[in-house]
């Protein structure tokens, strides 16, 4: 089945932000590294997007650890995973807001 991807704005605001602090802080090899671990992971949830685990039964959001500090959270649906947010761990886990 084919599926195609749909990034959120707050997920695009994420993934903007953490490339930005990752540039700042140790240049563009880990800003490379980032995207292709990225890549890697979104490539596995179009073949199979189940293979994370619910965290929310009610709203059926996903979590996928892309490394330590950061997590990607998603949404099925029918033909289309939706990227709601890419999270940096060490934030306040109840800053953390979805929104459909």
């Amino acid at each position: 089945m084919d599926r195609s991807i749909i990034w959120s704005s707050l997920a695009d605001n994420d993934l903007s932000n953490i490339l930005n602090y990752l540039y700042e802080k140790w240049g563009g090899k880990v800003v490379n590294d980032f995207i292709e671990i990225l890549d890697h992971i979104l490539n596995q949830l179009i073949i199979n997007p189940k293979q994370f685990p619910v965290i929310n039964k009610q709203t059926k959001i996903r979590k996928c650890v892309i490394t330590k500090h950061n997590s990607l959270y998603y949404h099925i649906r029918q033909n289309t995973i939706e990227i709601l947010r890419i999270y940096d761990s060490r934030q306040d886990p109840e800053k953390l807001e979805f929104y459909f």
